[in-house]
């Protein structure tokens, strides 16, 4: 069996990579990507943490490290349909997904 630790370094691994694809990317579509690795880095450590808890005390009530997976998928999809709908509302706007271009608000 795999220990906890190699799940928890490629998680963190892949939350570190798409931080930086965050703070590194101008392009609000890669940013957007960059959230999304985050969150899937999240959804390793929910059930990485949910199957060694099941491994160690299996008489445990059974915790719920696949709901709250399941939740982040649907959160993270969400968050994608409504990000990209925005983007593409402020493409056909501005011509430019630069995040460093859109100051529409600030009017």
């Amino acid at each position: 069996m795999i220990p906890l630790s190699w799940y928890l370094l490629v998680a963190a691994l892949l939350f570190f990579i798409g931080l930086f694809g965050v703070f590194a990317r101008r392009n609000a579509v890669a940013i957007l990507m960059g959230v999304e690795l985050m969150l899937n880095a999240v959804n390793i450590n929910l059930i990485a943490f949910w199957r060694f808890r099941t491994v160690v005390n299996p008489l445990a009530p059974p915790p719920s490290g696949w709901a709250w997976a399941i939740f982040v998928l649907a959160v993270a999809a969400a968050e994608a349909a409504v990000g990209l709908a925005l983007i593409i509302s402020v493409y056909r706007r501005r011509d430019s997904t630069v995040v460093e271009d859109l100051d529409l608000l600030q009017h």
